[in-house]
């Protein structure tokens, strides 16, 4: 699993594409339709917690502790990793 699909939304379908960068917060699809390159966003992922709900671009809390993260948005609830 790569950097931009690490963790999980607890209420989340499996089916749904992500909207929103993780990391940046800016839009995974250009407004032409084209994808965005968001390469470097993944490769800090694969080291860091998202701090973008993927979902909705709102500022995630995010809480680091030795055995993994957790990532909580207001609207779509808790991601961990």
């Amino acid at each position: 699993m790569d950097g931009a699909d690490r963790g999980r939304h607890r209420d989340r379908d499996d089916t749904e594409e992500p909207a929103y960068c993780g990391h940046c917060g800016e839009p995974l699809v250009g407004r032409g339709g084209d994808p965005q390159d968001h390469a470097p966003c993944v490769r800090r992922l694969e080291l860091e917690p998202p701090r973008y709900c993927p979902d909705c671009r709102r500022r995630m809390v995010v809480q680091v502790t030795p055995r993994g993260w957790t990532a909580s948005c207001s609207r779509h609830g808790v991601t961990t990793g």
